[in-house]
């Protein structure tokens, strides 16, 4: 059977592709399993995001049907993200104006312009942009995410209503009420009763999924105990099926809207992409980047079209479904057939589901994407990294996700920017013992040959570090014991060289010549050599200039000076 990816994209589903009926079996008890927890989760995320509870179900029906045709992983599950959460709600609270069917019609748009732009980059092969999101930036936007996800629901855990804007803006209109004793108890007592029900089946690696319980023990005692006066419930579902809700958006909005939808399109694409391939390296195959740009670039522009909202990879809900033995595509299928159900025949079993439990599956989820562990690692290896870390993390949680996001990426590409233009450099030498020539600051013991100065330089030369090679060799040779015939460049980590970089080389080639000085290469790349002669450096240097090993340059010096 063909692997997944190697397919275009509107071929034959990955559902149906090989299917083998033993499987039907398998994810027919996935389906089930997922649909234990797609329901709340889609309905706590789209609360996250300031949308009604029922267009989360909409966002979780549609992605899953459109990734099923399309996708090329064989178990990923799409749907609504506690990451995306804060995102959405940054880029619709100042176009929404507070009225509920403008923020779900924008939210459909944005999703409609996200999923356009992921299939024009599938288009365009754009796949390697996810190199844009660093570790250290990942890292300060999960951690970032996860803090501005939890504060955002603290309000609603409280039982506190307050009126709408930033995670912060609601932190700072709730802490008054908080100190003025008007928090609801019987919110908080569900809330902080849903929290354990939700990590104590996690902690102790249940197969009954904490989501799951937490909802219909908050159900069931709201039904039986009457709480329906004492505490802010979600309420019943509106019936009928996803349908397009698109209605009084213009061209201004989409204008407005694009600058977030290209933000969230990389971030979609950048945790679907690791999960992806994560999942596909664990079962030996392999993924198309491309095939997944695209195929997530239909289900969110099929959930923006259908009343729902921005979807991403769920590291929460697929674990689920490979967990409980999904086979393939037809899993998530089967979950959004059930939720589907759920719609139609029972949309008002929600009436009894508290908004502080809601709250609380949001702030478990927001805990569950924080990675402290990896601050702590990342700490002790990089000191530049981390500070590109907390930009991302401070500007995230400061000037909020979009702006944040930005800056990160910025900072990001400065600190590339400044490895490239002061890079490492040092002068290598000869270990007793040991084969080649090495670093003299970390083999202080090694030995100079006598008329040779060997250098190294760890970057691609361009208009940034030109003249700083030229002050680098000039340095070195002024410090060097007087009848230095020869500087020899190990040229390696040389991997490019631009108009400005040379001209900076033939102006330090001249000043040595003048010193009676000869500069030859070494273990020069083939693609920079041949740039060296196309741009006329044939007449400069001469084949006898380089050499495929510092070991082969050396000995050609001493054949020059008659020692061998």
């Amino acid at each position: 059977m063909r692997r997944s990816g190697t397919y275009p994209f509107w071929a034959v589903p990955p559902a149906l592709r090989g299917y083998r009926i033993e499987w039907l079996r398998h994810d027919l008890v996935a389906g089930a399993a997922l649909f234990a927890i797609l329901v709340p989760a889609g309905m706590a995320y789209a609360q996250a995001a300031g949308l009604p509870p029922v267009n989360g179900l909409y966002a979780t029906v549609v992605p899953l049907i459109a990734y099923a045709l399309f996708g090329p992983s064989r178990v990923l599950v799409l749907g609504p993200d506690s990451s995306l959460a804060p995102m959405i709600a940054a880029a619709l609270v100042p176009l929404a104006r507070d009225s509920e069917q403008k923020s779900v019609a924008l939210a459909g748009l944005l999703a409609m312009l996200i999923g356009g732009i992921l299939l024009f980059g599938a288009v365009l092969r754009l796949g390697i942009v996810t190199g844009l999101l660093s570790k250290p930036i990942r890292l300060g936007y999960l951690n970032g995410i996860a803090l501005l996800v939890a504060v955002s629901q603290l309000p609603t855990f409280l039982g506190i209503s307050v009126a709408g804007g930033t995670p912060w803006e609601k932190l700072f209109a709730a802490v008054p009420k908080v100190f003025a004793g008007e928090s609801n108890v019987t919110a908080l007592l569900f809330g902080v009763i849903s929290l354990a029900l939700i990590w104590i089946p996690r902690w102790l690696r249940w197969k009954v999924p904490g989501v799951l319980i937490a909802v219909v023990v908050a159900c069931l005692a709201v039904a039986l105990l009457g709480f329906h006066d004492r505490l802010k419930v979600t309420g019943a579902l509106p019936h009928g099926l996803p349908t397009p809700a698109l209605g009084g958006i213009g061209w201004p909005d989409v204008l407005a809207l694009l600058p977030a939808a290209a933000a969230i399109a990389l971030i979609v694409f950048v945790d679907t992409g690791t999960l992806s391939q994560s999942l596909a390296a664990a079962e030996g195959s392999k993924v198309s980047g491309n095939h997944e740009m695209a195929a997530l670039g239909v289900a969110n522009a099929a959930s923006g079209l259908l009343g729902g909202f921005p979807v991403s990879a769920s590291t929460s809900r697929t674990p689920v479904a490979v967990e409980s033995g999904a086979k393939s595509q037809l899993t998530g299928v089967v979950g959004a057939v059930m939720v589907l159900g759920f719609m139609l025949v029972a949309p008002g079993v929600t009436e009894f589901l508290p908004a502080a439990t809601l709250a609380a599956i949001v702030i478990a989820a927001a805990a569950g994407i924080a990675d402290p562990a990896g601050v702590r690692r990342l700490i002790g290896m990089s000191r530049s990294e981390s500070l590109v870390m907390l930009a991302a993390f401070l500007g995230i949680t400061i000037l909020g996700v979009l702006p944040g996001i930005a800056v990160a990426i910025g900072l990001a590409l400065l600190d590339f920017l400044r490895r490239a233009w002061d890079p490492y450099r040092t002068e290598l030498v000869d270990v007793p013992g040991v084969p080649g020539y090495h670093d003299v600051s970390r083999h202080p013991e090694g030995d100079r040959i006598p008329g040779l100065l060997i250098l190294r330089f760890d970057a691609p030369l361009f208009f940034g570090n030109g003249a700083l090679l030229g002050s680098f060799v000039r340095n070195e040779l002024d410090k060097a014991a007087n009848g230095i015939e020869r500087v020899v460049l190990a040229a390696e980590p040389v991997t490019g060289i631009d108009t400005t970089a040379l001209d900076e080389l033939v102006e330090l080639d001249e000043w040595l010549d003048r010193r009676g000085v000869d500069l030859v290469f070494a273990e020069l790349k083939g693609p920079v050599k041949d740039k060296l002669l196309q741009y006329g450096m044939g007449s400069r240097f001469s084949s006898e200039h380089f050499y495929p090993t510092v070991s082969e340059a050396v000995r050609a010096f001493h054949r020059g000076k008659g020692e061998e």
